[in-house]
């Protein structure tokens, strides 16, 4: 089963579910600040995007800009970058899908349909 990490007050997230059941494609959906990714999770998207470590991150949330990640995300190994998002799901970008197969995080229709159709 599809597992799906949004925000509810996310648009993106929004025009992701409503994809997501025009097509009807069956997903469990879960609160990203609730009950972030697990280590598991983000390690299958790390890999998925190519161990660029910056796609994973919501780039321009508070709580990124406040730790002032940008600075120091090259200096940080893998797993201090997976214990971190783990940690904080407001750090996550979203949506956040990942089931066997696939692991895409952003929505883009395009790369969804290749993904999912």
């Amino acid at each position: 089963m599809l597992k799906l990490y949004t925000l509810a007050n996310c648009d993106t997230c929004r025009r992701a579910v409503k994809w997501l059941r025009t097509h009807d494609i069956s997903f469990e959906e879960h609160a990203i600040r609730d009950t972030p990714p697990t280590t598991g999770e983000l390690r299958t998207m790390l890999a998925a995007q190519g161990g660029e470590v910056r796609k994973l991150f919501n780039t321009s949330g508070r709580d990124y800009r406040e730790m002032k990640l940008g600075g120091k995300l090259p200096g940080l190994t893998p797993s201090a970058v997976i214990a971190l998002l783990a940690g904080n799901g407001n750090l996550v970008k979203r949506p956040f899908a990942v089931g066997p197969g696939v692991a895409l995080v952003g929505f883009d229709e395009g790369v969804w349909a290749k993904a999912l159709g």
